[in-house]
């Protein structure tokens, strides 16, 4: 017996329905975006390793999936050097290309590559699936799809503002409570400086961005371990236990950070934003969150984060802004600001809340039973009106049992069959069956095609 098929671990297959929720998601992001002025652009699978290495820290490029070269990949690497078996050396001299680890370092490239031809500021989205060798576990693929945008080229705060109501806009189009959370790392980088550990601002934001995670115990047991006096975590509790409204934690934290030039500029930035927003109708709440980190160490201004009220389930959105985006290919001093949707989480959380609408996953509206040659000759031209209508519509393709036809109708739930034997033809109808209630009636081709597109 032939062994059973299997896929790659931390990969999935896509039924059907599962693939008509997430092109809802997609298509909702992807209408959203436009609605702003963003436009799409895609980037291969594959990027060559020079663009990739290097980017992502030494952890990261472990995780890239690197592509093998074509044809005689062996031809130049020597016995010594299969011998040694150094795994990252053989792979360098064997592997050209990597398959995409995340789209910002791909986005990168491409407005490099491409800057003659932009018009700044530039508004992109892209939607593609990204790889990461990571080991697979719940929740965690090594495939798996993002939906960025991204503004470069404008350091006004107002793409900040932009990025918050395309956030606010989606989630409202979804019917998800969310809680949009903003920080700014020049607030995170005056703290540092206040408390006396300039120097240890990555240590900091690691640490303290896990304070939903691990508590304020073990955070600051991390914080001493990675070198932190007492008097300096002592100084930072007040601080990330914060509360109040907004402009209360503005105010507090402002007249922490008076000495440093840098935090105070943060703050400034932080109510800019916050304040412009209270006037644009928002329906989601957004609370300013100094526990707020994000752990990508590129962002150097606003950050984002999304959580959702109703699930217990992790950030579903985030994002920040960026000062050189493209420095690490040799073109310095672009800003930029982007967000990204995590389209599996998202897609969890609407599975939990039920909150797909029926026509988005529901595929086929209307089937015909095939009865034979002729009657089957009378139907396609129904048929082929129904799917002008814009009404999705199939006509069964066998003379099987009306049993198995019906079968079939119930098990994809198509909500309607149409009948058609020798009186319906002679009458120039046919029997529209309601397959949730049963019910049946007799109707012409125009009736039938009002029942269904109302």
């Amino acid at each position: 017996m032939a062994q059973k098929p299997n896929i790659p671990k931390g990969t999935r297959d896509f039924s059907p329905l599962e693939m008509a929720k997430r092109n809802y998601i997609f298509n909702t992001i992807r209408d959203v975006y436009a609605l702003y002025g963003f436009q799409q652009i895609e980037t291969p699978a594959m990027e060559t390793l020079g663009t990739l290495m290097g980017k992502y820290g030494e952890e990261g490029d472990k995780l890239l999936f690197k592509v093998l070269n074509s044809g005689d990949y062996l031809n130049k690497i020597d016995d010594k050097e299969l011998l040694e078996r150094n795994s990252l050396h053989l792979a360098a001299r064997l592997c050209e290309k990597g398959l995409r680890y995340d789209l910002t370092v791909p986005f990168a490239r491409y407005v490099v590559m491409h800057r003659e031809e932009l018009q700044l500021p530039f508004k992109r989205y892209q939607i593609q699936p990204v790889w990461r060798a990571d080991r697979p576990q719940k929740g965690r693929y090594r495939e798996f799809y993002q939906c960025d945008a991204d503004v470069v080229g404008s350091d006004s705060l107002l793409n900040e503002v932009e990025l918050m109501q395309i956030v606010d806009t989606v989630f409202t189009r979804f019917g998800v409570r969310v809680q949009i959370k903003i920080n700014n790392r020049k607030i995170l980088t005056g703290i540092a400086e206040v408390i006396g550990a300039a120097e240890k601002i990555v240590d900091i934001t690691v640490a303290i961005d896990k304070l939903d995670k691990i508590g304020i115990e073990n955070v600051n047991q991390e914080l001493r371990e990675d070198g932190l006096s007492e008097e300096q975590i002592e100084k930072l509790q007040p601080i990330i236990s914060l509360e109040g409204s907004n402009e209360e934690k503005l105010d507090v934290i402002a007249e922490v950070l008076k000495e440093s030039e840098i935090g105070l500029k943060g703050v400034d930035e932080t109510r800019f934003i916050l304040d412009t927003l209270k006037n644009s109708g928002l329906n989601n709440e957004i609370q300013l969150d100094l526990t707020l980190a994000r752990g990508l160490n590129y962002y150097t201004g606003a950050i984002f984060e999304v959580k959702a009220l109703d699930v217990q389930i992790g950030s579903i959105t985030g994002g920040g802004r960026y000062d050189n985006l493209t420095g690490i290919f040799g073109m310095p001093g672009l800003s930029g600001v982007g967000i990204s949707f995590g389209a599996d989480r998202i897609f969890d959380v609407l599975n939990q809340l039920d909150l797909y609408p029926k026509e988005a996953v529901n595929g086929t509206q209307l089937l015909f039973i095939n009865f034979g040659e002729k009657e089957t000759a009378y139907c396609l031209p129904i048929a082929a009106k129904a799917r002008q209508a814009g009404i999705r519509t199939e006509v069964f393709p066998d003379g099987a049992k009306m049993k198995k036809q019906m079968s079939y109708a119930n098990a994809k739930q198509i909500p309607f069959v149409a009948l058609a034997g020798e009186n319906e033809i002679n009458e120039g109808k046919v029997t529209l069956k309601n397959m949730v209630t049963g019910e049946q009636m007799l109707v012409n081709p125009d009736e039938l095609l009002d029942k269904l597109t109302k």
